[in-house]
């Protein structure tokens, strides 16, 4: 069977979208564009691996998007998209791919159907080009006034992922270097490959401005109808000690709380919420406090594992609300933190995370303060 890899282009600024983080990296009902896109690659069973393209500044950001994702060191692009897909072509060159599918982080739904669809169309031809035709009527203007109506029967839109044999359009890509190409096909047929086409998918968007990203929050939210709410509760008791984290967050005072991890009762209580959302147990399955491997170990681990079955289900994290009881410390302070730190855990808005504080009026344990207690709803969505 024919070695096929997959590239993926999350080097733009998105500077059509506006605002300071780059729209791959924006969130899509709890996971970024860029998170999407490469899981389709990574979960179909004939992608045997997956690159990026990234800019170089924006590493953090491919980091938090990607943790935990088993893909190839991603390559730095360029400053066009031509450059980037060439520049991730000679990355790829020494692993020795039969075949390349060149795909757009912008394009959040590529269905394992289409990549079939592409993949099997390059037993016939070099390339092969996803489209769709035009259906709208086509004007051509001139200073604000319509000049004529052009004919739409030869007019197709151009969608990726876009399949090459790896080393045709590699030879491409050198051949037509510094010209200002806007996608693959048009390399290839440059430098006189003929790409076959194959059918499009209407569900195969480009988010390149807010309507869209909102169209395709929409459309997850219609095909991940089902909804789970998990519950989490923890309680730990305060120790000697200066370093106490609660969610996320090192908040100075002069205890900690007792426990075999970092003992962040937040996390934990959100943890099992999550887990419990999807019917996977509880954090003591998976993170037995026996075992030496989790001792000190940052909570946050425990989240994203969570957060992580949620993903290999099909599902997203909708939002999380936790309630922390204690006297002290105070929560107040590092509440906006604490909101920005889940946020980030989970690679949702920050407007999908609560995070509230509230004391017992003297009454129990926490009100002797003796420790803290924590409790957590989550909601994710599932596929139907």
């Amino acid at each position: 069977m024919a070695s096929v890899y997959a590239l993926v282009l999350a080097a733009g600024e998105g500077t059509r979208f506006g605002g300071s983080v780059p729209k791959q990296y924006l969130p899509l009902c709890g996971e970024s564009l860029l998170t999407r896109a490469v899981g389709v690659f990574l979960r179909h069973e004939r992608v045997g691996g997956v690159l990026v393209a990234i800019r170089r500044q924006d590493r953090a950001l491919y980091e938090r998007a990607t943790a935990g994702l088993l893909l190839l060191p991603p390559v730095e692009g360029g400053a066009t998209r031509q450059e980037s897909a060439h520049k991730g072509l000679e990355a790829l060159a020494p692993l020795g791919p039969d075949r390349v599918l060149i795909h757009d982080a912008a394009r959040p739904f590529p269905s394992a159907l289409l990549i079939d669809r592409v993949i099997d169309a390059l037993d016939e031809a070099e390339a092969a080009i996803p489209l769709l035709p035009l259906r709208d009527t086509i004007k051509e203007v001139e200073e604000g006034a319509i000049r004529g109506t052009i004919d739409r029967s030869h007019l197709w839109r151009a969608q990726t992922p876009q399949g090459f044999h790896f080393n045709a359009i590699l030879a491409a890509h050198r051949l037509v270097r510094g010209r200002a190409l806007t996608d693959d096909s048009a390399v290839a047929e440059a430098a006189g490959l003929v790409p076959v086409v194959v059918e499009g998918s209407e569900n195969n968007i480009k988010v390149t401005s807010d309507e869209d990203l909102k169209a395709a929050e929409r459309r997850l939210a219609a095909r991940e109808g089902d909804f789970r709410v998990g519950q989490g509760f923890d309680v730990h008791p305060f120790c000697p000690g200066n370093r106490l984290f609660l969610c996320g967050v090192e908040i100075p005072f002069e205890r900690g709380l007792e426990g075999h991890s970092d003992a962040d009762v937040g996390l934990h209580a959100l943890s099992d919420a999550l887990l419990g959302a999807i019917g996977a147990g509880d954090i003591g399955m998976h993170f037995p406090s026996g075992d030496a491997r989790w001792k000190g170990a940052s909570s946050e681990e425990f989240v994203r594992h969570a957060a992580r079955l949620v993903r290999e289900r099909g599902g997203s994290v909708a939002a999380v609300d936790l309630t922390l009881v204690c006297e002290k410390p105070r929560i107040g302070p590092y509440r906006e933190a604490m909101i920005g730190r889940i946020a980030a855990i989970l690679g949702i808005a920050p407007g999908r995370v609560g995070v509230k504080a509230t004391t017992t009026d003297g009454l129990g344990f926490a009100g002797r303060g003796e420790g803290i207690a924590a409790l957590a709803i989550a909601t994710v969505r599932l596929p139907l």
